[in-house]
């Protein structure tokens, strides 16, 4: 599993398994948040399945979809609650993990300058030159 920090407790990831769970509850990870539409992935997949067992050992899980046509400031500014509440780290996915950076970066307009959210995603090996 390829699990990249971000900033802080943000870190983003491809889409993990139920297989992956027990590992990110080791590794001391407190909040999963799913940011891929159930419609893209298969039944056995999808953010109920995976909740289930996230909630079975002790992980906070929150389905929060995103697309990029649904990445407004609303969104954002859940995204960036999820994190603020969480006291422990916190693993945000999708399908390659560029959806979570992206809302991420988004979510530091104004806290950040946009040369340096660019570097930090850039680092982390997302390339979000066309975002802003």
């Amino acid at each position: 599993m390829q699990i990249i920090n971000i900033s802080g407790f943000y870190n983003v990831a491809p889409q993990i398994f139920l297989t992956d769970l027990e590992f990110l509850s080791e590794k001391g990870f407190g909040t999963i948040i799913c940011n891929r539409p159930d419609f893209e992935v298969p039944q056995n997949m999808q953010s109920n399945v995976i909740k289930k067992v996230a909630m079975e050992i002790g992980l906070s899980f929150i389905y929060h979809p995103l697309t990029f046509e649904n990445m407004n400031k609303e969104t954002i500014e859940k995204q960036m609650a999820f994190v603020t509440a969480s006291e422990s780290p916190v693993l945000a996915y999708c399908t390659s993990g560029t959806r979570s950076v992206a809302i991420w970066a988004l979510g530091q307009l104004g806290k950040m300058s946009k040369d340096d959210i660019l570097k930090t995603t850039r680092e982390s090996g997302y390339n979000l030159e066309g975002l802003f």
